[in-house]
């Protein structure tokens, strides 16, 4: 069995790999390091996407929850954003929110919060991880006459929708008609009323979750959407994915508008208006060159973390950034919302757009990117970290980086949760880049191989 955390939760098809006994255990641990000794009553906040499988996983969870003596508060079907931030509003000692975020409805997933609402560190996850795999006798119920109850929050959703308006009190969409893709996730019961209330007239779609549909549509399957865009004569489109985590867009032509795009205008106007914290950015290796070059043009410092919410929002909290984002939409403000929300970005997005006047096929023009070629080579789990001692794969990195120098990069790096080394090449040339992915990819094969007869 490998590791149970992965860079992104925990994920599985559902019930038959995550199982129901595996989130029962899941309860009991997460209490036992959340609440520790406290001698009162805590409570830990339970969301869930839309689909079919969270009502089990949901049940299993309140089970070990309940067991060890917390109570499990409910709050149904909600975007990953409004679990996260109602944990501190309710005084609870964290939360899980059962989701797999872009993956499809056969598939589920658990994400951890800490009473701050933010993902849980390493340090936690590792503890709950050990009481699960090799302490499972610490988690045994024990004798007592008071358990937990499953508590059923009525208004955490309108709470976290109001919040949302209050940030965005400046906001004023009138006059614009928007496209609204909401993925058949959680966004369903949040986005038209949010927009329609900045004064946009909203043609929603996506919004009929019956619990095998989530991540059909949205920003993980966004083709259809783009001829919508077109067909409805809207200045734009706007995609989520089923937790409403991330968020895409399209232009008034059909077309796409990634995260990269999305980060740089945003950023642009934070730092205009002097409200970008260190004029800084922060980014991934998987952003594409095209962005860092745009804020050198501007101005505006760039710092990089490694991919994943937790690696991106400790080196935001640790240097006090207040904006990052990647290409998949996945965009941080950790000075209003404490994990990533689409629907907050699409609001920031739009305010620029109306305040500036700019059209939406003028934000995806102001960067001029990088081809970019990506290949995933599975490895060994025993070969895992070995193939960065080997001087015969990194030389063949290293020689690609020369050849390019200043004008690209090279990023190899190892998925360890997916069992992947991942090859990223960005430059000028596709013909030349595709050559250079190819040859580290040939090469980390080849010495994969040896290495695995040694």
């Amino acid at each position: 069995m490998g590791r149970i955390f992965g860079r992104d939760g925990i994920r599985g098809l559902a019930v038959t790999e995550l199982t129901c006994e595996f989130a029962i255990q899941l309860g009991r641990a997460f209490v036992a390091v959340m609440a520790g000794n406290k001698k009162s009553r805590t409570k830990v906040l339970i969301g869930r996407d839309t689909r079919n499988s969270a009502d089990v996983i949901e049940a299993a969870l309140c089970a070990g929850i309940c067991s060890a003596g917390a109570d499990a508060e409910v709050m149904g079907e909600v975007p990953t954003a409004a679990l996260a931030w109602n944990i501190k509003q309710r005084g609870a000692c964290g939360g899980i929110m059962i989701t797999a975020s872009r993956g499809s409805s056969e598939y589920s997933g658990m994400k951890l919060f800490s009473h701050y609402g933010y993902r849980l560190g390493d340090d936690r996850e590792s503890e709950i991880e050990r009481l699960i795999r090799n302490n499972s006798e610490e988690l045994e119920p024990k004798n007592r006459r008071e358990y937990g109850n499953i508590l059923h929050c009525e208004s955490a959703l309108d709470d976290y929708m109001n919040y949302i308006s209050d940030l965005s009190a400046n906001v004023d969409l009138r006059g614009m008609k928007i496209a609204v893709d909401c993925a058949n996730g959680c966004a369903s019961y949040t986005a038209e009323k949010l927009f329609t209330d900045l004064g946009a007239e909203v043609i929603i779609t996506g919004s009929s979750p019956d619990g095998f549909n989530i991540n059909q549509t949205g920003s993980t399957n966004i083709e259809d959407f783009m001829s919508f865009v077109t067909d409805n004569e809207c200045c734009c489109g706007i995609a989520f994915d089923g937790a409403a985590e991330r968020c895409l867009a399209v232009d008034e032509n059909g077309l796409l508008v990634d995260g990269d795009a999305i980060v740089a205008v945003i950023g642009e106007y934070m730092s205009r208006n002097e409200n970008l914290r260190h004029n800084t950015i922060l980014v991934t290796h998987a952003n594409n060159l095209g962005l860092l070059n745009f804020a050198r043009s501007k101005g505006i410092c760039v710092s990089r973390a490694p991919s994943g919410e937790r690696s991106r929002l400790k080196r935001m909290l640790e240097c006090s950034y207040n904006l990052s984002g990647d290409p998949s939409g996945h965009v941080l403000f950790p000075d209003d919302i404490p994990t990533a929300d689409g629907q907050l970005t699409a609001v920031r997005l739009l305010e620029v757009m109306k305040k500036t006047g700019r059209k939406m096929s003028s934000i995806e023009n102001i960067l001029e990117k990088l081809p970019q070629i990506v290949i995933s080579v599975p490895i060994k789990k025993e070969l895992c970290k070995v193939w960065r001692k080997d001087s015969v794969i990194m030389g063949a990195v290293n020689e690609c980086e020369e050849m390019l120098g200043n004008e690209g990069r090279v990023v190899v790096t190892e998925i360890g949760d997916e069992k992947i080394i991942r090859v990223l090449v960005e430059g000028k040339k596709f013909s030349e880049i595709n050559g250079m992915a190819m040859h580290i990819v040939d090469t980390i094969t080849e010495r994969m191989s040896i290495l695995a007869d040694i």
